[in-house]
Order: C-alpha cells, then sequence, then structure tokens
C-alpha cells in the first residue's frame, strides 16, 4: 500500500504518534541524553537543525536503539504521542525563542515544550506565561552533571506548568541519577524556578571550587606541601564529611602527571574562565538584598585571576608578610582546614537557600527546599554527602529559615568554629589571599550578632541626606517614635523635610 508514497511519507505513516518524547539539538548533551532516555525504555524523537546531523547520529551513536529521527520540526511533532513532549537544548537566548516559534503551528493544547538550555530563569518566567496564554504548557529544567551526567544520569530540576509535571514525572526521573534509591528530580515549582534552582546550584558551585581552590593554596604555599601529598590529604577527606565529587575530582587532578613527571596542574595557567551562571547568581542575591557573599566572592576571584598580567606587575612592588615557616602541629592544621571547609560550604549553602527562600517570597513561588536537595545529591557537580543532611533538616521542617537554625548544622559549624578562625588567622599572616573562606566567617560573625554598626550607617545617611532613621524599641522618647520615619537637623542648618522614606 505505501509502494506510490515517497520514502518521507512512509516514514511519517509508520512511526506517526509513536514517540514519548521528542529532542531538538543534538550536540554532546543532546545526544547522550537521548541515549540515556533510550536505555530507560522511552522512544525518543530526534532532530536538528542541521538535518545531516540526524543522519549521522543515527548511523552511528544510535544505531540499534528505537531512536527515531525527523528531518523537520512538523515530522517530529507528527510522530510524537499526545500531550506532546519536546526537548530543547539549544544555546540559550534567541534560539530558544526561535524554536519555540517554529513549534507552535504544529503543537496543540496542553502540549509541553521544555526548555533544558542553560537560560536565565526571567526568560523561563517570560516563556512560561506566553505558552500558556496560547494553550501550551512550558518546561524550564536545570539539567547538571555534563556529558558524563546526560548519558548515565543528570540532575534534573524542572519547573513552570505545573500542569505538566504528571505528564512528564515518569521520563524525567528514570532518566535522572538515583541516589539514596530516590531519582534526582522532583518538581521545583513554577513559571522560572527549575532555571533559578539551576542558577543557583551553579553559583554554588562558583564557591565550592573557590574554596577548594583556597584550601590548595594553603597546603601549598602556607605548609609548602607538593601536589601528591595534597592529593592524599583530600583523598583522606573524601571519607568523611566533605565526600563530594569535587573533592574526588580534585585529588585526581592534583596527581596527574605530564611526561615529564610534573603535576599537570602546576603549567595550568592561573586564569580562570566563567560561563557568567556565577555572576547571574550574584546578580540576583543584590536585587533581592539577600548576603550571599561567597558566591560573590567567587566570582570576584575569578575576575581577579583573569587580570593575570597585572598581577604579575604588582607583585614585583607589592610587598607583602615575610614569610616564616610553619612551627605548629602540621596535622592539626590540616585538620583545621578541613573543618574550615566544612563550615564554608555550610555558609554558602546556607546562603543559596536563603536566596532561594526570598526570592520565592517575592515571585510566590511554592519552592520544595527538600526535594531541591535531594536532586543534587547524585548527577550534578555539587553532589555530596553533605546534601543528604540538608534534605534532611528541610524533611524535618520544610519551613527552616536558615540551615543555621537546623541542630545538625548548628553544632557542626560551632565544632569547626574554632579551627576555622585558626585556618583564616594564619592565611593572613602568611599573606595567602582566602576571599571565601574569609566572607564566610564575616557572614558568621554578622549573621551571629545582636547588633551590627549599621546605627551609624543610618546616622550618616540622614546626615548627609535627610534620609531618616528608626529608633530601636526600648529607646522611644517624646522626640523619637519606635515605627516612625524620623530625620535630625544634625547641624542646626539643616532643615526639618526627608529626602525619602526609611526603607526596612
Amino acid at each position: 500500500m505505501f509502494s506510490t508514497l515517497p520514502v518521507y511519507a512512509v516514514a511519517l505513516i509508520m512511526f506517526r504518534d509513536s514517540g514519548d518524547i521528542g529532542l531538538i539539538g543534538l550536540a554532546v548533551m543532546g545526544q547522550n541524553l537521548i541515549l540515556n532516555m533510550n536505555d530507560k525504555g522511552f522512544t525518543v524523537v530526534a532532530y536538528n537543525r542541521t538535518t545531516s546531523k540526524v543522519d549521522n547520529f543515527l548511523a552511528n551513536e544510535a544505531k540499534g536503539t528505537k531512536v527515531q529521527g525527523a528531518w523537520s520540526i512538523q515530522e517530529l511533532c507528527a510522530k510524537l504521542k499526545t500531550p506532546r513532549k519536546i526537548i530543547l537544548l539549544v544555546k540559550a537566548g534567541q534560539a530558544v525563542d526561535d524554536f519555540i516559534a517554529q513549534l507552535e503551528p504544529y503543537l496543540e493544547p496542553g502540549d509541553i515544550v521544555i526548555d533544558g538550555g542553560n537560560s536565565h530563569y526571567p526568560d523561563s518566567i517570560r516563556r512560561t506565561k506566553e505558552l500558556e496564554s496560547k494553550g501550551f504548557l512550558f518546561v524550564g529544567s536545570g539539567v547538571s552533571g555534563g556529558e558524563e551526567g546526560a548519558r548515565n544520569g543528570p540532575s534534573l530540576m524542572p519547573g513552570g506548568s505545573t500542569a505538566a509535571w504528571p505528564a512528564i514525572k515518569e521520563i524525567f526521573q528514570k532518566t535522572a541519577a538515583q541516589a539514596y534509591g530516590e531519582p534526582c528530580c522532583d518538581w521545583v515549582g513554577e513559571t522560572g524556578s527549575g532555571h533559578y534552582v539551576k542558577m543557583v546550584h551553579n553559583g554554588i558551585e562558583y564557591g565550592d571550587m573557590q574554596l577548594i581552590a583556597e584550601a590548595y593554596d594553603i597546603l601549598k604555599r602556607g605548609l609548602g606541601l607538593h601536589e601528591d601529598e595534597i592529593a592524599d590529604i583530600f583523598l583522606k577527606w573524601n571519607k568523611g564529611v566533605l565526600d563530594s565529587f569535587l573533592i574526588d575530582i580534585t585529588a585526581n587532578i592534583l596527581k596527574f602527571k605530564d611526561d615529564d613527571g610534573e603535576p599537570v596542574v602546576t603549567k595550568i595557567l592561573d586564569k580562570a574562565g566563567q560561563k557568567g551562571t556565577g555572576k547571574w547568581t550574584a546578580i540576583a542575591a543584590l536585587d533581592a538584598g539577600t548576603p550571599v557573599t561567597l558566591i560573590g566572592e567567587a566570582v570576584f576571584a575569578r575576575c581577579l585571576s583573569a587580570i593575570k598580567e597585572e598581577r604579575v606587575r604588582a607583585s614585583k612592588v607589592i610587598a607583602g608578610p615575610q614569610k616564616e615557616p610553619f612551627r605548629g602541629d602540621k596535622q592539626l592544621f590540616i585538620d583545621d582546614l578541613e573543618q574550615a571547609l566544612y563550615a564554608s560550604k555550610i555558609i554558602s549553602y546556607t546562603q543559596g537557600f536563603m536566596l532561594m527562600r526570598e526570592t520565592a517570597k517575592e515571585l510566590g513561588w511554592n519552592l520544595n527546599y527538600a526535594g531541591i536537595a535531594s536532586m543534587w545529591r547524585g548527577g550534578c557537580i555539587i553532589k555530596s554527602v553533605f546534601l543528604s543532611d540538608i534534605t534532611a533538616a528541610y524533611r524535618k521542617d520544610p519551613k527552616l529559615e536558615s540551615l543555621l537554625f537546623d541542630d545538625f548544622f548548628n553544632k557542626a559549624v560551632h565544632t569547626a568554629q574554632p579551627g576555622w578562625r585558626r585556618v583564616i588567622a594564619q592565611a593572613v599572616l602568611w599573606g595567602i589571599p582566602t576571599p571565601a573562606f574569609s566572607t564566610a566567617l564575616a557572614f558568621f560573625d554578622g549573621y551571629r550578632s545582636e547588633i551590627v554598626p549599621a546605627n551609624l550607617l543610618q546616622g550618616q545617611r540622614d546626615y548627609f541626606g535627610a534620609h531618616t532613621f528608626r529608633v530601636l524599641p526600648g529607646k522611644e522618647n517624646d522626640k523619637f517614635k519606635t515605627g516612625q520615619d524620623i530625620h535630625v537637623n544634625w547641624t542646626g542648618r539643616g532643615g526639618n523635610v526627608s529626602a525619602s522614606t526609611y526603607i526596612a
């Protein structure tokens, strides 16, 4: 019956409505995610703008699988079961909008478009509203774990149109990494929350990497240890509270030798790159008025590393302290450093969850904090044993205001505190920069302070700009009333008109 039809039309008839999910974008991540979903028993329809990539993929990596190809957007949509589920793994930005526009003529109400790229969360908020207004559903999903994660199980962070979750839940949770018997995927929340959580994940990743780099610097320049010795320390740490993917790969990196026997890491130019997600997190923190100081310092540390030539010039004209050999108990100091790293990580994650909580409050999202911590336990760059403790804390109290209020983390930070302070003090005496360690401790000391010197700041603002201030409870009198915006004529020459209302 098909003898008079072109091959293209025969394929379209044979495979119509047979695909469980479609995927657009056959770069490394797209190909590996398709093969992963195929292994889990799902029929995936693959499409790429350059259709020769579809041919190559089917003839090579996907040969012998159930993966189907599509050579047009229309064919892709025709081959999918309804409601259609289509993942976009293309460059963030205009390309996502362009593909959505191409898909729309072939979609039906209830069909689901999923953006799995590194999109900025405001774009996902916009796309959710736009597609829902047309009867479609949108999901912006963070995908973490790189090439290996995509192939073997990534951490997936979907958010957007809540009605889409029942339709994609099985595919996503079976495709995701599995940790502690649970999938590293759960529904995050509304509109752009999936990509927001992925952004914060990447910011925390920046912080973790910077803390590890500072620990390496202290061991290398401070104690004068060789990379092999430092690697052994990291391997030991990886058996305790710091057990994590990043600690594990750090040990491997430090042990990796060039042909001449020298550690490759010592030959790498000390200029760090960045793709911008850490910067997005720092900007979001500033916009939200949330003190996510550690991620901010991690971003700035990369910026400082980038001015290599200027640092070389500065090193020749700006002197630091005279370096003296370490005369203390070396093992005790290394143990202190482990505790300093652990405590600083606690602060970084505390700040990250504070930021998510503040943004959720502002945008009306109902974020699943235990689910977020749980889905980071495997498949992603920041996966660690530590995240099981965060998961437990939020399962115990879903409305937990701060990790530092949880008994487990409160005790851990107090136990680590003496060594944490000793390490930073010694690094300062050596002249070794520790922006992430130091800002973590500064936040800790500020957060536990009932009184901070912002009273003086408010006095200064009112003095030169008439910005007003408020009075501490218990300090009221006839002139100063609690809850009122007050301006003082500090010099006797000013007026009584304030410049603005006090913002709490």
